[in-house]
């Protein structure tokens, strides 16, 4: 009994002195032992949880892995939306904001702000009750997330238990904080070292890094890579009551939450927008990614008294950087197929660093888009990361042409398999029709084993192109005659690669309805819709004998995807392919219907787009955001409720900045599909 209790008090001792110093190193920045001094106390506490298994708690910091992997993220709901910020790309933008701001609150004069560097991550909220972390959810849609919590409590950044000890307030009752999750620029280089050294995709930027690593089913993944948090605000509380912006971003690190230490008080709008200048000019210095600096009203009061606007808050603006641009070559343009058989051109670009990202390679949408920018091989062209992200072409510089520039015209072959390539009446794109084509059988192979459809785990780009190009695998179907033996003959599989193959494609055999559907590539229909599908019609029957008339009247599905519902399963080719894969074994779960609003942020409203987007062609996000029950319109008026801007927006944005409309970049528009 003697030894039980001096163990009790050595590991209470030893969870307050990890907290401690995990307080000093990622809340207050100033670590006051080393890593190997503070492994050595983490491994005593993992020692004597061992032999005491009874003494082990959820808030232990030893509980930050262990468990086991979900089958699903749970839907996590927002007490309090998520509401995205207006966009700000100009001073001048930023000054009316604080006019507007001190017209709302009756011409007061001395309006101060909070500015905040705009961290480029993942956004979250955490929820603590009674001081314990007890549930954690990505922003979503705003009104319902993901539920990551079991993942949030791998990253030692965040606090398992709210610290009560570093003065000021106890914690409340019940508070919800928001922040993002980011991973540092060195880590982020290290994590693609060693996926590049296993031979697996790169991530493209820190913040994609860090969206994939916290939406991980299984945690211990999470726990592996090395993600940190910054907290700026709070959505639900009990018992507590703050009084500036200033003061909760106080509070939260009081509690031992991570705050952003470059965060500012301004006296002024001007002193606001001196600062953005000033973490402009150093934000390559910077250990993580910003894309801009937010600017808030600091007293709770006075937005309170602002209050927002549909999708916004009056209270504050994102002042947004202007994208990085750099100059380079234009080596070649290479076309490449996609699983839907659209071609693509690509600018293969002689290696340039933007924005601290070696860019080789750019998307150039389709063959108008050539023709409208004029682009050639040889061309001397400015690229950009259109939102900080997507490499693309901003202008060719024509004075420098010395006359051995090629004029790019797309193939009339495929490049993949040499049938003939057709522009479809009414579309922008060329494409392949020949559903045999290799390219589209690898991309619809690694679309049918991607994570959110059937999750078949080591089945990647490199593999699925040894299996197409051996004449192996022909359709997705082929997967589930593979065997181990089989595998084995080809190079660089060996006995244990080939079985952990083989079993992930037999454990992927039971699945639900909406990971089925999305995992077949119907066009349009994405994760989102398939959802509502299932939940709909409940049965993978139901939705193959659904008509246009019944599709439409589920709530988020367009006639346009209500059509390529039903023409899909009207082909021969896919019912054979359906049948095919029920054969081989697969079982598709049923689905239960679930209560309540689906996509809140996009359902009744008129949404308008405008300029060119990186990801998806202007008819194919029209339908995206019809599925989730919006109005397209091709004008901006008072009517409009969401203006979609692409690259060279034009007039329309200017517009919708006059009407107070709100205005969403590429990135956001994906962030609000889920995407």
């Amino acid at each position: 009994m003697q030894d039980r209790e001096k163990a009790h008090a050595r590991i209470e001792s030893l969870r307050e002195e990890i907290r401690h110093h995990n307080y000093l190193y990622y809340v207050l920045d100033r670590p006051e032992i080393s890593d190997e001094a503070y492994d050595g106390l983490f491994r005593e506490l993992v020692r004597l949880e061992e032999s005491y298994p009874a003494l082990i708690t959820p808030d232990s910091p030893t509980q930050r892995v262990g468990a086991a992997p979900a089958e699903k993220f749970l839907p996590f709901p927002h007490t309090i939306p998520m509401l995205s910020l207006e966009n700000a790309m100009s001073e001048a933008e930023v000054l009316e904001f604080a006019r507007r701001v001190r017209k709302l609150l009756g011409e007061r004069v001395d309006v101060d702000f909070m500015a905040e560097p705009k961290m480029d991550g993942l956004a979250v909220e955490l929820v603590y009750d009674n001081g314990e972390l007890t549930g954690a959810g990505t922003r979503g849609d705003g009104y319902v997330g993901e539920d990551v919590t079991r993942n949030a409590k791998t990253i030692r950044a965040i606090p398992l238990k709210l610290y009560a000890g570093a003065g000021g307030a106890s914690p409340p009752a019940r508070i919800a904080v928001r922040g993002e999750v980011y991973m540092d620029r060195k880590d982020f280089a290290a994590l693609n070292r060693s996926r590049e050294q296993a031979g697996e995709p790169l991530f493209a930027n820190p913040r994609n890094a860090a969206a994939g690593s916290l939406r991980q089913l299984d945690p211990s993944v999470t726990a592996a890579r090395s993600l940190k948090a910054f907290f700026y605000g709070v959505g639900e509380v009990s018992g507590y009551r703050f009084e500036t912006q200033a003061q909760t971003l106080e509070q939260l690190r009081r509690w031992g939450l991570p705050v952003n230490p470059l965060s500012r008080v301004c006296p002024s709008i001007e002193d606001a927008v001196s600062f953005y200048n000033e973490i402009a000019a150093g934000r390559d210095a910077l250990p993580f990614e910003i894309d801009g600096v937010v600017v808030k009203v600091n007293p709770i009061e006075w937005q309170e008294m602002l209050g927002e606007k549909s999708r916004s808050p009056r209270w504050a603006i994102a002042y947004k950087f202007s994208p990085r641009q750099a100059r380079t070559r234009v080596l070649g343009i290479k076309v490449q197929v996609g699983r839907t058989g659209v071609l693509t051109p690509v600018a293969e670009l002689e290696p340039v660093t933007v924005g601290g990202v070696t860019v080789k390679r750019a998307t150039l949408h389709n063959q108008d888009e050539v023709e409208r920018k004029d682009i050639r091989v040889r061309d001397q062209v400015m690229v950009r990361r259109a939102g900080d992200v997507i490499p693309e072409v901003v202008e060719v510089i024509a004075e420098a042409r010395t006359g051995d520039e090629e004029v790019f015209r797309m193939p009339g072959q495929c490049p993949s398999c040499g049938s003939e390539v057709v522009r479809l009446p009414e579309e922008a794109v060329h494409r392949c029709l020949n559903r045999n084509c290799p390219a589209q059988i690898k991309a619809s192979l690694r679309h049918f084993a991607s994570r959110d459809a059937m999750n078949i785990e080591g089945l990647g780009k490199n593999i699925v192109s040894l299996l197409v190009d051996r004449g192996i695998v022909e359709s997705v179907s082929d997967l589930y005659q593979l065997r181990v033996e089989t595998l084995e003959q080809l190079p660089g599989f060996a006995g244990k690669s080939s079985r952990n193959l083989v079993e992930s494609i037999e454990r992927s055999k039971k699945t639900n309805l909406a990971d089925f559907l999305y995992a077949l590539g119907i066009y349009h229909v994405g994760s989102h819709v398939a959802r509502l599908l299932a939940e709909r019609f409940g049965t993978l029957d139901g939705v193959c004998r659904a008509t246009v008339e019944e599709l439409t009247s589920v709530n988020g599905v367009g006639e346009v995807v209500a059509r390529s519902v039903v023409h899909y399963f009207s082909l021969p080719a896919n019912r054979t392919l359906v049948e095919s894969l029920l054969s081989a074994g697969l079982e598709v779960e049923a689905a239960e219907p679930e209560a309540g609003p689906v996509d809140a942020f996009w359902n009744g409203k008129t949404v308008v787009f405008t300029g060119a987007l990186s990801s998806m062609t202007r008819s194919n996000a029209a339908a995206l955001a019809t599925s989730r029950g919006a109005r397209v319109s091709d004008s901006v008026s008072r009517k409009t409720d969401i203006v979609v801007a692409g690259a060279d927006p034009g007039s329309k944005v200017e517009k919708a900045r006059q009407l107070g409309i709100t205005i969403l970049d590429e990135r956001e528009f994906l962030e609000r599909l889920g995407m």
